[in-house]
């Protein structure tokens, strides 16, 4: 009887318990109805900022809550490299509006900041320009510096022997292209030629080149010729401002890395890694590129139909898949096989504008030292020959000027490109040897973002020299407020063709620079400060450069 009693009571009393429970989650059900209903107490939070335009919320907020829109505020927006350069936040889609938001590969690293960059409005490219080492001006120009001679005020004429056209900069007999114009009202591709100078191909702040890398991606082809020479097709295109520009068609989409099996020499030339190179160059604050832009050529209207080269015209045909295609005529990758298909005709290209023809401003054509062997076993002599500067340096015309710190300067440039295709350079003839390098042809860098070729860096490596200038702005590209990678994004985020470099190939160029930057350190620690870092610059005095021409016959 006892022992029914006590089971009697333990059922009583699990069963009270179980109410007691019941009861409890009930009235939390019960508050958590009735509270998001009660007013608020506190007149600030429905006027409280919101950095992503969202509505406001309730006082009492989730951690979950809480969590979500933390990461909303860390990753919403543009697919990094993706997008446009860093855009404002207002206006974007509130959160939960049903829109779904992709993220890819790499896309993390750098959201975060593009939010941060578009909050304060901040340009990291926009400040390295500001910044002093993007301030060094050039010697004052006198006649003999400048390419050509020009009164602006003088009436050109637009005639040529009693025709009514423009006169072609290609046409040989004339001096320079003259009209009844102006200055303000040239071309700008001929106030391009003519702005040239001794130390550069276009100033830092220079009007006329965004207004010709528009023109390039915009203005009108009416004429379209295969370029002479050369192992792959290039075109040449005519405007009706009788400006040219050299396109080079797409061959390989922006994923698409060259083969480890390739050689240097037999690399496909890249549309997209020309528009880079020209971009880069600027960053650098090299400028020795002609602008480059991108642009989407119609294969029927703007080649096919206009083009007066008949031995470009036959190599036309239809796909299978209803494609217009065409192959021309070169060296390399010129046949059915690899033609260059639209889609149904539409193609990628890079449009680069073409320098003054060379009857007008003649250019040397130099070999490089560190020229290639171009042979798929053979080895040049500095790949075998650690001491071949000092040999370098008693050669003219290394042996004096700022020739070889030049070079050391494309070196520097062709490393961040990957691009292992510089056999020659070519430099002014009315300069002598005291002018900057021509940086042309750059189709083959950008090529394999997973591997990094030191032997570009061997001018580098075996004559421990640089420029001071050259140096500090490296050094300046890799600090984290001008980052080299963010600075490339945001650039190549105004041209047509954007994204025009996938991210691997831009978080390839802040690991190179690392490692051009250690290569110099090991220099320095070797031969000291001084023997590496020659000073081409000037001295800041009261918030200006005063320039100082540093020759260096050490370099």
């Amino acid at each position: 009887m006892l022992r029914r009693l006590q089971i009697l009571l333990q059922r009583k009393f699990k069963i009270l318990l179980f109410f007691l429970l019941l009861l409890a989650l009930l009235m939390h059900m019960a508050l958590d109805l009735a509270l998001p209903a009660a007013p608020s107490s506190c007149s600030c939070i429905p006027k409280a900022a919101n950095p992503l335009g969202l509505p406001p919320s309730g006082p009492l907020v989730s951690v979950q809550k809480k969590l979500s829109l933390r990461i909303l505020q860390d990753f919403s927006g543009s697919n990094g490299s993706l997008e446009k350069g860093s855009r404002s936040l207002e206006g974007r889609p509130p959160a939960g509006g049903g829109s779904k938001m992709v993220l890819r590969d790499g896309d993390f690293e750098h959201q975060w900041e593009d939010v941060k960059s578009a909050r304060t409005g901040r340009s990291k490219m926009a400040a390295l320009f500001e910044h002093p080492l993007y301030k060094i001006p050039i010697p004052e120009l006198v006649k003999e510096d400048k390419l050509f001679s020009v009164n602006p005020k003088e009436k050109f004429t637009l005639k040529n022997s009693g025709s009514d056209e423009w006169v072609s900069s290609s046409k040989a007999e004339m001096v320079l292209p003259t009209g009844k114009t102006p200055y303000d009202t040239y071309p700008t591709w001929l106030r391009f030629h003519i702005g040239i100078n001794r130390y550069e191909l276009y100033s830092r702040q220079d009007p006329i080149t965004p207004t010709l890398l528009e023109e390039l991606a915009t203005q009108k082809i009416i004429g379209s010729v295969q370029k002479p020479g050369g192992t792959q097709l290039k075109l040449i295109m005519t405007f009706p401002n009788y400006g040219e520009a050299l396109f080079k068609p797409m061959k390989q989409t922006r994923d698409q890395e060259t083969p480890a099996d390739f050689f240097y020499f037999s690399d496909f030339e890249r549309h997209n890694a020309e528009i880079a190179a020209f971009h880069l160059d600027r960053i650098l604050d090299f400028r020795r590129i002609p602008p480059v832009s991108g642009r989407l050529v119609n294969i029927t209207k703007e080649i096919r139909d206009i083009t007066t080269d008949k031995k470009l015209a036959r190599t036309f045909f239809i796909s299978p898949a209803s494609n217009v295609c065409f192959f021309g005529e070169c060296s390399y990758y010129c046949s059915t096989e690899h033609a260059l298909c639209g889609k149904p005709d539409q193609l990628e290209g890079s449009m680069a504008a073409l320098l003054p023809d060379k009857e007008l401003a003649k250019r040397h054509s130099w070999r490089s030292p560190w020229r290639r062997s171009y042979h798929k076993s053979k080895k040049a002599e500095w790949e075998l020959n650690q001491n071949y500067c000092a040999q370098v340096r008693k050669t003219p015309p290394y042996d004096s000027g700022s020739r070889l710190l030049n070079l050391i300067d494309m070196t520097v440039l062709d490393f961040l490109m990957g691009n292992m295709d510089r056999h020659h350079y070519e430099t002014f003839e009315k300069f002598g040897n005291n002018t900057f390098l021509l940086h042309l042809d750059n189709g083959r860098g950008f090529g394999r973002h997973s591997h990094d070729e030191m032997s570009i860096l061997a001018p580098l490596q075996q004559c421990c020299s640089i420029k001071k200038s050259t140096f500090l702005r490296l050094q300046l590209l890799a600090t984290e407020p001008y980052r080299l990678s963010d600075v490339m994004r945001e650039s190549l985020a105004s041209d047509r063709l954007s994204p025009v470099l996938s991210e691997p190939h831009l978080k390839a160029l802040d690991r190179r620079l690392q490692r051009v930057l250690d290569m110099v350190r090991v220099c320095m620690a070797k031969g000291g400060q001084k023997a590496v870092l020659v000073d081409d610059m000037g001295k800041l005095q009261k918030g200006k450069w005063q320039h100082q021409e540093t020759r260096s016959k050490q370099a």
